[in-house]
């Protein structure tokens, strides 16, 4: 039987990345976001077209994870055609409309940004975590694996973006919470923080990031890139780290692990 993993975002940028190292993994890849099927068609296509060892199988429904509704009736989805939740990526998140100093940013624009990154991951991994359980064991005694994508902002202070920072933080909490929880279920939960990755969501800082990468402070002198994330991905969810949970990797040439003075 095949199994089934759930990336949100999974359209663009990292989340496609994932889900398409899930489809090469033989996972029938279910993916919801915000956009329209027709305004993510080439992406799809795409999908649909990678080379795996089993004929690509994928699922899409637009929604927004910050919205219950949305999240219920995707997972009702998936489940009603594959019986079964493997593995969840919780990729999907925003960045701030606009960037604006912590002594000015709005209550509207927290509540946005945390809605979907925090609230959304929250509450994704709480229905499927509950989708999980309730499939029978298996043999090996792994019932399945939760990764959470968020960001090496989530220790490194931004002050020009608060509230992105804030909820990244909380992936964190929830990260290790999570792991907690299930340790015992046979779910193992794992977190992966990109540093500087080349993405649409990046392009707008560019010149700032080339700066910085071509000085001192990353060991790696060069962009990341959304493949770099899903290789880690693709580690975390084969299921062979089975004395491991809720541990961190950081994809960010090496700035959070190696610095010198």
């Amino acid at each position: 039987m095949k199994k089934v993993a759930i990336v949100t975002g999974g359209t663009r940028g990292i989340g496609f990345a994932i889900a398409q190292r899930m489809i090469k993994a033989g996972f029938a890849t279910c993916i919801m976001s915000r956009s329209s099927e027709a305004d993510c068609a080439e992406a799809l296509s795409k999908l649909r077209a990678t080379q795996s060892a089993q004929p690509p199988e994928v699922f899409y429904m637009a929604g927004g994870i910050g919205v219950a509704a949305d999240r219920e009736a995707f997972v009702g989805e998936v489940v009603k055609r594959y019986g079964r939740v493997d593995v969840l990526v919780n990729n999907a998140g925003v960045a701030p409309k606009v960037r604006a100093d912590l002594l000015e940013a709005t209550e509207e624009s927290f509540d946005y940004v945390t809605g979907i990154n925090l609230k959304g991951t929250m509450f994704m991994s709480q229905l499927v975590a509950n989708q999980m359980l309730s499939q029978p064991a298996p043999e090996e005694g792994m019932r399945g694996v939760i990764v959470n994508i968020s960001s090496f902002s989530a220790t490194v202070s931004s002050p020009n973006r608060p509230e992105y920072c804030v909820s990244k933080a909380g992936i964190s909490m929830l990260t290790r919470l999570f792991a907690d929880r299930l340790a015992g279920e046979g779910i193992y939960v794992y977190e992966v923080q990109p540093g500087v990755i080349k993405t649409d969501m990046t392009a707008k800082v560019q010149e700032k990031y080339d700066r910085l990468l071509a000085g001192d402070q990353f060991p790696i002198h060069r962009w990341g890139t959304p493949e770099d994330v899903a290789n880690v991905v693709d580690i975390f969810v084969r299921g062979d780290m089975r004395y491991t949970t809720g541990q961190v990797i950081y994809v960010d040439g090496g700035y959070m692990n190696i610095r010198s003075i």
